[in-house]
């Protein structure tokens, strides 16, 4: 782990104590996230409601700079302004590294298609079953932990051999039993869930953006 990781672990502990408790499994979360992008794979979300936005908001942090500014590498930038000039510059100097993430909430045509002629229930699996591969990690969030959509995500993604992530709150329920690991964060309103979902991802993000990144 490096200088900088280690500090941001520290300040996010310090900063929610009521999570200290989870640090294993939160640190775990976090490993097969960096695992998974340095293999090559992806991260695909699903939610329902308040974890839906929650999802968006993850790939938000993923597929630009967070915390990093992530400039792209001089070969790249090089080849922007050789292939197209002055429109090949300004590219050089905008775009950043991003860290591929899918969130499943965000294809209507797909879901309402799905949805109508097939099973609602199914709409996220079927598009884990169309995205995932071998090595990608797709993360399931669900306040009550018993979202049968989701629940049904986690399965094709172990089907499909990619890690199965819960985030979620009270017990557990369906797919903190179904995941392969994930973090219960320790309230029953859903609100504050949502509260404690938003500090465990940004931290996540952050984790995996230092560990990914030498900027």
């Amino acid at each position: 782990m490096k200088e900088r990781t280690m500090q941001q672990c520290l300040q996010f502990f310090d900063r929610n104590p009521d999570l200290l408790p989870l640090k294993r499994d939160i640190l775990k979360v976090c490993e097969t996230m960096v695992n998974t992008y340095r293999n090559g794979g992806k991260v695909l979300i699903c939610g329902n409601g308040g974890s839906c936005a929650d999802g968006e908001h993850i790939v938000g942090e993923l597929m630009k700079g967070f915390l990093l500014k992530r400039p792209m590498n001089q070969d790249t930038q090089n080849q922007f302004r050789q292939n197209y000039g002055a429109q090949g510059a300004l590219l050089a100097e905008k775009l950043q590294c991003g860290l591929p993430a899918i969130s499943l909430n965000a294809h209507a045509a797909l879901m309402s298609a799905f949805s109508n002629d097939v099973d609602p229930e199914l709409v996220y699996a079927q598009q884990v079953m169309g995205y995932a591969r071998e090595g990608d990690m797709v993360i399931g969030i669900s306040t009550s932990g018993n979202a049968t959509n989701v629940a049904y995500a986690l399965m094709a993604a172990k089907t499909a051999g990619a890690a199965a992530i819960a985030l979620t709150g009270r017990d557990g329920g369906k797919i903190g039993a179904i995941a392969d690991c994930g973090v219960i964060v320790p309230a029953q309103e859903t609100y504050r869930i949502q509260e404690y979902h938003l500090a465990v991802y940004h931290f996540l993000c952050a984790y995996t953006e230092s560990e990914i990144f030498s900027c």
